[in-house]
C-alpha cells in the first residue's frame, strides 16, 4: 500500500498535535481545581464550553471565506496560522493563574481549531489516494487514537513526577513539532482548484 506525501505528512502531524493535547487533557481539569486561584469544577466547564463555542462561532465564516478562493494556498496559511495558535495554548497554560486566564486562553483555542480544521480536511479530502479512502481515514483515525493513549500515558507520568509544567512544556513542543511537519506540504499544493473537482491531479507518492 503505498500513500502519497500530503497524506502522510497531515496524519503525522495530526499524531503530534494530538499528542500534546491528549498529555495533558485527562489532568486539565485537577490542574485549574488544585493550580488555579478560584479554580473549580465549573470553570473546567466553562473553559470547555467558551472553546467550543469560538470554534463553532468561527469555522463556518472561515471555511466561507476558503472556499471563495478555489486554491489551496489559502488553505494553507489558515491552517499553518491555527495551529501556530493552538501550538501557542500549553505554553499559555504556565502563566495562567486565575479562572479569567483560562476563559481567555480557552477561546484562542476554539479560534485557532476554526482555522486549522476546515483547510485541514478540505486539503486531506482532495489529496487522499482514490481507492484507498477507508484505509487512509482509517489511519488517521489510528493516529489519533494511539497518539492519544500514549500521551495520556504520559502526561500522567510527567505530572506525577515533574508537576503540571512540565506536562504543558512537553505538549508545547509536541504541537510545535506538529505545526513545522505541516510545512513540508508546501509544494504538492495546488495554486488552483477547478470547481467540482475532489482530485484533479495524481498526487506525488512518498
Amino acid at each position: 500500500m503505498r500513500i502519497n506525501h500530503v497524506i502522510k505528512t497531515l496524519i503525522t502531524s495530526d499524531f503530534l498535535i494530538n499528542s500534546g493535547f491528549a498529555s495533558f487533557g485527562p489532568i486539565f481539569a485537577i490542574f485549574i481545581t488544585q493550580q488555579i486561584d478560584g479554580g473549580s469544577v465549573q470553570v473546567v466547564g466553562f473553559g470547555t464550553a467558551i472553546a467550543q463555542l469560538c470554534k463553532v462561532l468561527f469555522q463556518i465564516p472561515v471555511a466561507r471565506y476558503l472556499d471563495k478562493n478555489h486554491g489551496e494556498y489559502d488553505d494553507f496559511i489558515s491552517m499553518v496560522l491555527g495551529t501556530a495558535l493552538v501550538s501557542a495554548i500549553p505554553f499559555l497554560y504556565l502563566f495562567a493563574s486565575l479562572p479569567l486566564h483560562i476563559y481567555l486562553i480557552q477561546g484562542l483555542f476554539g479560534l485557532g481549531l476554526a482555522l486549522t480544521v476546515p483547510p485541514w480536511y478540505a486539503i486531506f479530502t482532495r489529496h487522499i489516494d482514490r481507492g484507498q479512502e477507508n484505509v487512509e481515514w482509517s489511519l488517521e483515525s489510528v493516529a489519533v487514537g494511539i497518539s492519544g493513549a500514549c500521551a495520556a500515558a504520559l502526561g500522567g507520568l510527567l505530572a506525577t513526577h515533574f508537576g503540571f509544567q512540565s506536562v504543558f512544556f512537553v505538549a508545547g513542543l509536541f504541537t510545535m513539532a506538529g505545526m513545522g511537519v505541516q510545512l513540508l506540504i508546501y509544494n504538492d499544493l495546488r495554486r488552483k482548484v477547478p470547481r467540482g473537482v475532489v482530485k484533479p491531479n495524481p498526487d506525488r507518492i512518498g
